[in-house]
C-alpha cells in the first residue's frame, strides 16, 4: 500500500547559496555605516544588557513546521525596536550577531542551519540600521521617532521573512515555500505587536527608569498566564484529537481502512514523522508491519526504529521511550542505536487485548529541529494505543466471523456462497478473446468411505482432495467446497475447450491414492464444466449447469464434461421448448435472415448467410445456439436443416430470375454430416429449386470435422461430388491446422470473428489472421473474415489479401423484406454478361 512520493528534498547545503550573499550584504553595510555613521559604535555596557535580552527573547519562540523545516516567531522584535534606539548601528550589528550565535550554539543547530540564522540576523540588523540611518536620526520618543523605529523595523522583519521563504523553496520545494508564504501575514501581525509593545517599552523608560521594574513585572505576569493558556490550549486540542480520532475509527468501520485511518491520525496527533503499527502473525492472519510517513500518501512498510524497541516493548509488556527529553526513563540505552538509524526520539507503546499483546504502536522522530517527545506524550499515546488496540482486535474478530460465513470448515476453502459472490462479480467484467470457466468436481465414492471407515475418514478424503486441487490449479484459479462432495472451481481462460482440458489435467491430478492406515484408496472425480457466455449469464445458472455436466460426465468414459444445452433437455422447460420448436417448425414460425457477403476487392456483392430465427410467443428471442441444441438432442436437426435450405434456395432461385444471382451459405450442425442421406436430399432442393449447386455453401464448424475425421468425410466428398462447396467456419476456434484442412475436400476457410474483431487492436489476433490468410491463398482456398465491424478492420483485409467480408459494417442479419431495402440502398445495380451484379456505393 505504498504511497505517492513527496516532492523529493534538496541538500541542505544548498542554503549556502543565500547564507553566502547575506553576509556579503551585512558586511558591504557595516562598512558603510562605519565609515559614514557620526558615532557607529560605542555604548557597551548597555550592548551587553542588550545582549542578554536579544538571547531571552529568542528563548521565547514559538514554534512551526512546515515539510519538516522548523521555523520560529518570536518577540524579539520588542527589545530590537529599543536596541536600535540606544545603541550605535555597528554595537547593534555585534550585539544581534553574538546573540543569534549563542542561541543557535544552545540548539545545537546544524551547522548549514546555524550559519543561515546567525547571516539573517545580521542582514536583516544591518539593512534596518541602514534605513534608520537613511530616514535620519531619531530624537526624543514623539510620532516621528515611532514612524522612523517602525519602518527600520518592518524592513528586519520582511528580510527575515523573505529568507526564510527563500531558503525553503530552494531547499524543500515551490510547494512548501507556498506553504510558509501563507503564514506570512500572521507573522507579520504578530511582528507589529511586538513592535508596539517595543514602543511602549521605550516611552516607558525614558520617562523614567524606575519603569523597568514595572516592565518585568508585567513581562512575567504575561509568561505565566501564555504557559497556562497554552498548556490549557494544548490539552484541549489533544482532546479534540482523540475524539476525532475515536469517530474516525468508528466511521472507519471494518472495511480494511482501519490501519490507515489510524496511522494517519496518530502520525498527525503526535506531530511524528513516523508512526508505525506492528502486528505479529497470528493464525490465519499474516505479519502486519505498516507505516504511515509524513510527506507520504497511504502506507508504508518501512520502519525508522530498531527491531529491539519492539521485542523490548512487547517482552517486557510495557512502553519503551528513548529520546533527549525522555532521558528519565529506562530506555536511554537506545539512544544512540536510534541515532544512528537516523531518528532522534521514538515512543513504542505495546498493544493489548486483556492480558495479551497483540502489537505495537509506536511513532518516531517529532517534527521539527527544536521539538522533542516528552514524558506526557507517552501518556497520550498509551491512552491512544488503548483505543487502538479495542479497534484491531474487533475488527480481527468481524474479519474472522466474516471468514466463517465464506468459508468451509474442514477444508478452509471459500464456501458455495462466496463462490457464487465471486463468479457473479466475474461474470460482470469479461475481457474479450476469454470465457469464465466453472469446473465442479464430484468426489466418487465418499458414501463408501463414510459408511465402511467412518466419517473421520471421509473428513480426511475430503481434505486431502482439497489440498490437491488447490496445490494444482492456476495461481488466478479459486478454489471452493460447493457442497458435501462437490469442489468447484472458478477462472478465467481462453475458449471453453482450455477450461475442459485443465479440468482433465487437474482430474489427473487427484488421482494419486490416499491411505488410510493399512488401506489405500483411490481418489477419482467426476467433472463437468460450464462457460460464461456460452452457458449462461449468471452464477447460480453457471453452477447450475456445471453440476448438470457433472452428472452427465459420471457415465463418460473420460469422466469430463462440457455442458451443452441437450444435457437439460430432460427438464420441464427443455422438454417444452422442444415441443414448441416442432409446433413452430410444423406451422412454419421460425424465421430465415439474410446477412450480406462482400468482395473486398471490388465490393461486389457476392451473397448472403442464412440464419435461422425464433421469436417464441412466451419467451421472446431464443437464442440460435439454444434451438439448435434442443433440435439436436429430440431429432428435429434434419427438419430445421432442411427448412433453412428451403428458404435460402427459394430466394436464391428469385434472385436468379430476377437477373442478380447470389449465392446463399447455410450452416450444418457436426451430427449432420454424420447422416448419409444429407447428401442426397441436398440434391433433390437444389433440383426441385432450380439452383446451380455451386450457387450454395454449406458451412461447418471447426470442430465438426476435426473431432471425428473419418465419419464425416463420406458425406462430405459426397457433397463435393454434387459441386456444392463447402466452408469451414468459425475457425481458429479449434485444434487443427491449415495444412490438414487441405486434405478436405472444402473450399473456404471463414476466420473466427474473434480474430477478425481484434486484429486493429491486437498484434496476436493480427497476425493470425495474416497467416490464415496467406495460407489459405498458398492452398487455394478462399478466405471470408467474420465480424468486419470498422474501416480500419476493412483497410487491413484489404491490404492482406482478404477476398471476402461479412459483418455488421456491411449489414446486420436483415429478414427478406429489409435485405430487399437494403439491396436498393446500399448497392447499386452494374449489367454484365452473367446477369446483374450489385456493387456497394460506400461502406455505411
Amino acid at each position: 500500500m505504498a504511497g505517492r512520493a513527496a516532492e523529493p528534498h534538496r541538500s541542505p547545503q544548498y542554503a549556502w547559496f543565500i547564507t553566502a550573499p547575506l553576509a556579503l550584504l551585512a558586511t558591504a553595510i557595516a562598512v558603510g555605516l562605519a565609515v559614514a555613521a557620526p558615532q557607529p559604535a560605542g555604548e557597551w555596557p548597555s550592548a551587553i544588557i542588550f545582549l542578554v535580552l536579544f538571547v531571552a527573547a529568542d528563548a521565547a519562540v514559538l514554534h512551526f513546521v512546515v515539510r519538516r523545516q522548523g521555523f520560529a516567531i518570536n518577540i524579539n522584535e520588542i527589545p530590537f525596536i529599543v536596541a536600535l534606539f540606544y545603541l550605535p548601528p555597528i554595537t547593534l550589528l555585534v550585539v544581534r550577531g553574538i546573540g543569534s550565535l549563542v542561541v543557535q550554539v544552545r540548539r545545537r543547530t546544524s551547522t548549514t542551519k546555524l550559519w543561515f540564522n546567525v547571516a539573517t540576523a545580521v542582514a536583516a540588523t544591518a539593512l534596518a540600521s541602514l534605513v534608520l540611518f537613511a530616514v535620519g536620526p531619531v530624537r526624543g520618543v514623539g510620532p516621528d521617532s515611532w514612524l522612523k523605529l517602525v519602518v527600520a523595523g518592518s524592513t528586519s522583519t520582511l528580510v527575515t521573512l523573505a529568507t526564510v521563504i527563500g531558503v525553503i523553496t530552494l531547499v524543500v520545494g515551490v510547494q512548501a515555500g507556498q506553504e510558509t508564504a501563507r503564514t506570512g501575514p500572521s507573522g507579520l501581525l504578530t511582528a507589529a505587536i511586538n513592535m508596539a509593545v517595543g514602543l511602549i517599552v521605550l516611552i516607558a523608560m525614558q520617562t523614567t527608569g524606575w519603569s523597568v521594574l514595572l516592565l518585568a513585572g508585567l513581562a512575567a505576569v504575561l509568561v505565566f498566564v501564555y504557559r497556562s493558556y497554552a498548556q490549557f490550549m494544548g490539552q484541549h486540542k489533544t482532546l479534540t484529537d482523540m475524539y476525532e480520532l475515536t469517530r474516525r475509527i468508528g466511521e472507519s468501520g471494518h472495511d480494511g481502512t482501519l490501519p490507515d485511518v489510524v496511522l494517519s491520525r496518530v502520525r498527525e496527533l503526535m506531530q511524528a514523522e513516523y508512526a508505525t503499527l506492528w502486528l505479529p502473525a497470528h493464525g490465519r492472519h499474516p505479519e502486519v508491519l505498516l507505516t504511515a510517513k509524513f510527506g507520504s500518501q497511504g502506507l508504508l512498510d518501512v520502519v525508522a526504529t530498531p527491531d529491539t524497541l519492539r521485542k523490548r516493548a512487547v517482552e517486557e509488556r510495557r512502553t519503551v521511550a528513548v529520546g533527549p527529553r525522555l532521558g528519565g526513563l529506562p530506555d536511554i540505552e537506545f539512544l544512540e542505536e536510534l541515532r544512528q538509524s537516523g531518528t532522534k526520539d521514538a515512543i513504542v507503546v505495546p498493544l493489548r487485548s486483556g492480558t495479551a499483546v497483540i502489537g505495537c504502536l509506536e511513532v518516531a522522530g517529532r517534527l521539527g529541529d527544536l521539538v522533542h517527545f516528552r514524558p506526557i506524550d507517552v501518556r497520550v499515546l498509551e491512552t491512544l494505543a488503548a483505543h487502538a488496540a479495542v479497534a484491531l482486535e474487533n475488527s480481527r474478530l468481524v474479519d474472522r466471523l466474516r471468514f466463517d460465513a465464506y468459508h468451509d470448515a474442514l477444508s478452509g476453502l471459500p464456501n458455495r456462497r462466496r463462490m457464487l459472490a465471486s463468479l457473479e462479480e466475474a461474470v460482470k467484467v469479461r475481457a474479450p478473446g476469454e470465457v469464465v470457466a466453472v469446473l465442479l468436481f464430484d468426489v466418487d465414492g465418499l458414501r463408501d468411505v463414510n459408511d465402511s471407515l467412518g466419517h473421520a475418514a471421509g473428513d480426511k478424503l475430503l481434505a486431502e482432495v482439497a489440498r490437491r486441487l488447490r496445490g494444482h490449479a492456476p495461481p488466478a484459479a479459486l478454489v471452493g467446497r460447493v457442497g458435501g462432495d462437490e469442489f468447484a472451481v472458478t477462472l478465467r481462460t481462453e475458449t471453453a475447450e482450455a477450461a475442459t482440458a485443465l479440468a482433465s489435467e487437474l482430474r489427473t491430478a487427484l488421482q494419486d491414492p490416499l491411505e488410510f492406515g493399512t488401506l489405500t484408496l483411490d481418489v477419482d472425480t467426476a467433472v463437468g464444466v460450464a462457460v460464461h457466455p456460452d452457458h449462461g449469464s449468471d452464477a447460480a445458472m453457471l453452477l447450475q449447469r456445471a453440476d448438470v455436466a457433472t452428472h452427465s460426465a459420471k457415465g463418460s468414459p473420460t469422466a469430463v464434461q462440457l455442458f451443452n444445452l441437450g444435457l437439460e433437455s430432460r427438464s420441464a422447460r427443455r422438454l417444452g421448448l422442444a415441443g414448441e420448436l416442432r409446433r413452430a417448425l410444423d406451422a412454419g414460425e421460425l424465421d430465415v435472415f439474410f446477412q450480406p457477403l462482400v468482395s473486398l476487392r471490388d465490393r461486389r456483392l457476392l451473397g448472403v448467410e442464412c440464419l435461422a430465427r425464433w421469436e417464441h410467443p412466451v419467451h421472446g428471442s431464443v437464442a440460435p445456439e439454444d434451438f439448435v441444441a434442443v433440435a439436436e438432442h429430440t431429432g428435429q436437426l434434419g427438419r430445421l436443416t432442411e427448412a433453412v435450405l428451403r428458404e435460402g434456395l427459394r430466394r436464391c432461385r428469385q434472385w436468379v430470375d430476377a437477373g442478380r444471382p447470389l449465392t446463399v451459405a447455410v450452416n450444418l450442425s457436426p451430427r449432420t454430416l454424420v447422416d448419409p442421406e444429407f447428401p442426397h436430399r441436398v440434391a433433390e432442393l437444389l433440383t426441385e429449386y432450380g439452383v446451380a449447386p455451386d450457387r450454395l455453401t454449406l458451412e461447418i464448424t471447426e470442430d465438426g470435422v476435426v473431432g471425428e475425421t473419418d465419419r464425416p468425410m463420406p458425406t462430405l466428398r459426397r457433397l463435393h461430388d454434387i459441386g456444392v462447396r463447402l466452408a469451414v467456419d468459425d475457425f481458429g476456434t479449434g485444434y487443427s491446422s491449415l495444412s490438414y484442412l487441405r486434405r478436405l475436400p472444402v473450399h473456404e476457410v471463414k476466420v473466427d470473428r474473434t480474430f477478425v474483431q481484434g486484429m486493429a487492436t491486437d498484434p496476436g489476433d493480427l497476425a493470425i489472421v495474416r497467416a490464415v490468410v496467406d495460407l489459405s491463398r498458398h492452398f487455394g482456398l478462399t478466405v471470408v473474415a467474420e465480424g468486419v465491424e470498422s474501416e480500419l478492420t476493412l483497410d487491413l483485409l484489404e491490404e492482406m489479401g482478404c477476398d471476402v467480408g461479412q459483418g455488421f459494417l456491411f449489414s446486420r442479419p436483415l429478414p427478406y423484406e429489409r435485405l430487399e431495402a437494403w439491396f436498393s440502398a446500399q448497392t447499386e445495380a452494374e449489367p454484365t454478361p452473367m446477369g446483374e451484379v450489385r456493387r456497394l456505393r460506400a461502406v455505411p
